[in-house]
């Protein structure tokens, strides 16, 4: 995987997530994610390398950071709560996207009912 292909994978999930858009609080060197002013996801290069941060269930994290080389924990962040993918060519591009998905309904479920932008029960979820 290209070094920059990571970080276009996140950025074009984030523009089909209802409320979410980038902001830069911390200078140019960080795009920062937020849905209703709550941070998902944060895309930087500061570390050498096109980083993706997102937020995680600790237990899928965990799971995640076993299973992937490419997946560490959270780059200046809580270390339980957010994980980090790298570049390195692992990721498929389905699993980026559902994990920045992820993110952000982990986010959205923990606004009040009259903020959440989606239902984070539903959202993305087809009728089969």
């Amino acid at each position: 995987m290209r070094a920059d292909t990571l970080q276009h994978y996140a950025r074009d999930r984030v523009e089909e997530l209802p409320g979410a858009g980038a902001e830069h609080p911390f200078g140019p060197d960080w795009e920062v994610f937020k849905v209703r002013d709550k941070v998902f996801m944060l895309l930087t290069g500061i570390t050498g390398e096109l980083i993706v941060i997102i937020k995680a269930a600790p237990e899928d994290g965990k799971a995640l950071r076993e299973e992937f080389a490419d997946i560490t924990p959270g780059y200046h962040m809580n270390k339980q709560h957010w994980i980090t993918l790298h570049p390195g060519g692992e990721l498929p591009k389905r699993l980026v996207e559902d994990l920045v998905t992820e993110s952000y309904l982990l986010v959205v479920e923990n606004l009040p009912r009259a903020k959440r932008p989606v239902d984070p029960a539903t959202f993305g979820r087809s009728e089969q």
